[in-house]
């Protein structure tokens, strides 16, 4: 591929995405880093794209602070990624434990994996997690739906939510997140949904942010906790290395789900249902 092409294929991926990694980038299209970085440079130059830490953003800034795609929207994207990292989360709870899962779609995949756990209490301001968990064969988790107003991805926020997320004490947090960066935390685009997020992480005793390696350099308009509040970060081993760096020095654990066998796994039930 000439150096044009490969150009050209990046800012399509740029301006489909909003942002991409340098690593991401070199995967997609077999070349080194170092080549990637090249093009960044050439592209920057053009001023087609906007330079960032570990890889670019569309000109003039990354895609608009306030977006929210809907779920079906986020569900399709990084399948393999959320699988890997639903399967290493669900490992940390205990049965009988009190769990609290937020709304997006990576916490939609753990409760796949939790409907199985003998004994849990979940509590939740997702629809569409309540949903699984209703729906699970057997001794069904006992879920706790918030209430409150329904955003565009199938969240409960606002007064209602918040309130009685405050009255709770809950084992673990699962927390699901638009974007992590080191000087915003972590971010969502609905300014209601960090409220209640923020009560959501204050019921628990530990905090646990799933969130694959897309959502590093990307910022929502309004910040749920900053990185040093989680406990751990479960993410896929496609996260560069300056983002692992950053988290493990603020003392964070920090989990790397391997893709590799979600993603065989994920092509094997996409053929089963084809």
């Amino acid at each position: 591929m000439l150096a044009a092409e490969r150009q050209a294929r990046i800012l399509q991926e740029v301006e489909h995405l909003g942002a991409v990694r340098v690593s991401q980038l070199a995967r997609l299209l077999e070349v080194s880093e170092m080549t990637i970085r090249r093009d960044l440079d050439n592209l920057a130059a053009k001023g087609a794209v906007e330079k960032v830490h570990g890889g670019a953003t569309v000109a003039g800034g990354t895609r608009p602070s306030t977006d929210e795609p809907g779920f079906e929207a986020k569900w399709a994207q990084e399948t393999a990624e959320k699988e890997a990292i639903a399967a290493a989360a669900a490992a940390m709870v205990r049965p009988g434990s009190a769990v609290g899962l937020s709304a997006g779609t990576t916490t939609w995949t753990l409760a796949h994996h939790l409907r199985s756990i003998p004994g849990l209490t979940v509590v939740t301001n997702s629809m569409r997690v309540a949903d699984v968990l209703h729906k699970a064969p057997g001794g069904a988790p006992n879920v706790v739906l918030t209430g409150g107003v329904r955003t565009p991805s199938d969240a409960l926020v606002g007064p209602v939510a918040v309130s009685s997320l405050r009255l709770l004490h809950l084992d673990l947090v699962f927390l699901g997140v638009h974007g992590i960066h080191p000087r915003a935390g972590f971010t969502t685009p609905n300014l209601l949904e960090a409220d209640t997020d923020q009560a959501l992480v204050a019921a628990g005793q530990r905090l646990v942010v799933l969130a694959d390696h897309t959502k590093w350099g990307m910022i929502g308009i309004s910040t749920i906790a900053p990185l040093d509040r989680a406990d751990v970060v479960v993410t896929d081993d496609g996260l560069h290395e300056d983002g692992r760096a950053t988290i493990r020095e603020l003392s964070v654990e920090l989990v790397v789900a391997p893709v590799a066998g979600a993603r065989a796994a994920t092509a094997r039930d996409a053929a089963s249902v084809s």
